[in-house]
């Protein structure tokens, strides 16, 4: 008998799933569960989501959202989708980069390795596992970020958590901190049961927000996210969100952080996932130094390498206003010379700012006369006027 012919509806699909779960663990997943090939719990709130805008420049998350709200979109014969996690969650405390504004705030799943390509390697050394079990090839679809699915929705319905009120998936035994990837596959294995919101009456997470992005508890309002607009936001920042940043530099921890499932976590064990020396809090004054080729070199294999410099420079420039150090002008008027215009816009906000906290002192006129000269040679019209913000504060 053909090895695969044994797995027939019943108990013998039972058996492969429950194998497929074991040899999951085994590939280095922490988690490993089932969700029925139908549209996950809330999907239909997609459309609303994206009517109000909130999704701000994340445009492909407008694209035919039917495809998201269906998973069978992304595979036909869709027979169920295999959630799988692996925790990321750090030994140290992910809000402590915080306290020192010195220091550039990089959020914790992007201080070491880029986990798409960890959980792409595992996730393809699980298909070859299975199909050789099955000593066929089965056509099933592998996901990490490469298709348009509701990830969160799907592993609410396999079991692995619920999507608590900061929006992201809550686990009972890794809290926040799971990398997920999806299986796609075109076999009737059966589906896991479903957890309940355990978020109860806890509004941690809402009230964690600097800028009252989860002002409706399971709904993330994007274009106030810090995360979003620390890395997805292209262009300039939101006058009304500088102050809000503080020292971040690249995404922000913290609804993820305050959620108290995470103490039942345990700190993350995956070599991949510790974080690099360099991505701990870097100097913001280092930070202003990188160009686009050193940029790169320090980033590689990081997610923070996508963003691009300019993105990252445009960050700095905002937090090194925040600090507030007589330090940060000289690191300021450095990126006012800058080639991006981004980059030179958001400096002078930073000379602004840095002035606005020190009431002028001790920088006597150098402010302005370093905000007067760009002025004059300045060609974008709002850079000008960002110079013409600054220097109100300058004088």
């Amino acid at each position: 008998m053909h090895q695969s012919d044994k797995y027939t509806p019943g108990a013998g699909w039972s058996a492969l799933k429950e194998a497929l779960r074991q040899q999951a663990l085994v590939a280095g997943f922490d988690v490993a569960a089932f969700a029925p090939p139908l549209p996950p719990p809330h999907a239909d709130h997609l459309e609303q989501w994206l009517q109000t805008q909130a999704h701000g420049e994340m445009h492909w998350m407008a694209r035919q959202p039917e495809r998201r709200q269906d998973p069978r979109h992304g595979l036909p014969e869709l027979g169920v989708v295999l959630v799988l996690g692996v925790n990321y969650c750090p030994a140290d405390d992910p809000l402590a980069p915080g306290q020192d504004a010195s220091r550039g705030w990089i959020s914790a799943y992007a201080r070491n390795q880029d986990y798409h390509e960890t959980l792409k390697r595992r996730l393809k050394g699980l298909a070859a596992w299975l199909e050789q079990r099955l000593e066929r090839s089965i056509g099933g679809r592998l996901c990490v970020d490469t298709a348009p699915l509701l990830e969160k929705p799907l592993a609410a319905a396999a079991g692995v958590g619920w999507q608590g009120k900061n929006s992201l998936l809550v686990s009972p035994r890794f809290g926040c901190w799971l990398f997920l990837a999806e299986y796609l596959l075109p076999l009737p294995l059966p589906a896991d049961v479903p957890l309940p919101d355990r978020c109860g009456s806890c509004r941690r997470c809402l009230a964690a927000c600097p800028t009252d992005a989860l002002a409706v508890p399971y709904q993330l309002n994007a274009r106030r996210c810090l995360a979003y607009l620390t890395i997805e936001h292209a262009g300039p920042l939101p006058m009304a969100d500088r102050i809000a940043m503080g020292n971040r530099v690249y995404g922000c921890d913290n609804c993820l952080a305050v959620c108290p499932w995470n103490r039942f976590a345990p700190p993350t064990r995956e070599a991949d996932f510790m974080p690099r020396p360099l991505l701990i809090s870097p100097p913001l004054l280092d930070c202003v130094m990188l160009e686009a080729e050193s940029f790169r070199s320090r980033m590689a294999g990081s997610p923070i390498q996508r963003m691009g410099v300019v993105r990252f420079l445009r960050n700095v420039a905002v937090a090194l206003g925040n600090w507030g150090a007589p330090e940060a002008l000289p690191a300021l008027a450095r990126l006012l010379q800058h080639e991006a215009p981004l980059v030179r816009g958001h400096a002078a906000w930073g000379i602004g700012r840095l002035l606005r906290q020190q009431a002028g002192e001790p920088f006597g006129a150098t402010p302005d006369q370093l905000l007067s000269q760009q002025f004059e040679r300045e060609g974008e019209p709002w850079v000008r006027e960002e110079i013409m913000l600054a220097r109100q504060r300058a004088v």
